[in-house]
């Protein structure tokens, strides 16, 4: 039980960097692609999913440091809860925009997941987010891939 560790982890759960905000991002995008760019469209579906699994594996570890995985994160100084907001998604509809947001996202995921490695003390979450970088990094490599075969 820590709530300290719970809330830092909600901010990855729920907040605007987060996996709920990567799988509303990438569904959009799956969505939108699906006539113009299928091949792009199945990947942004599967990384979704996989976000899903994040989302999920977060979700119990927060119920285990005694907090509720509320979709909400803590504001820090006052403790007041900020819930997840749909405007977090980036709803540019263009590919190389969506590129863009997608690897400036995953970025932003692996500099938060190793700060609060860094900075935790527990093993076992320690793990889930070495675990949580390296998919991350994955699928930033996957979207570097897409805009350099497609923009450079």
């Amino acid at each position: 039980m820590n709530k300290e560790y719970a809330y830092m982890l909600m901010n990855d759960y729920a907040g605007e960097v987060s996996e709920d905000t990567a799988i509303h991002m990438y569904f959009y995008q799956s969505i939108i692609l699906e006539k113009t760019e299928p091949e792009i469209s199945k990947i942004l579906e599967k990384i979704a999913i996989e976000e899903m699994r994040h989302l999920e594996l977060l979700g119990k570890m927060i119920y285990k440091l005694g907090e509720l995985p509320i979709y909400r994160t803590i504001e820090c100084y006052n403790n007041i809860p900020i819930f997840f907001n749909a405007s977090y998604v980036n709803y540019t509809p263009d590919l190389k925009s969506i590129l863009i947001a997608d690897i400036n996202a995953e970025r932003s995921a692996i500099i938060n997941y190793s700060r609060q490695r860094d900075y935790i003390n527990n093993k076992e979450i320690k793990d889930l987010l070495t675990f949580l970088i390296s998919e991350e990094e994955r699928h930033l490599n996957t979207f570097n891939k897409l805009y350099q075969d497609r923009f450079l």
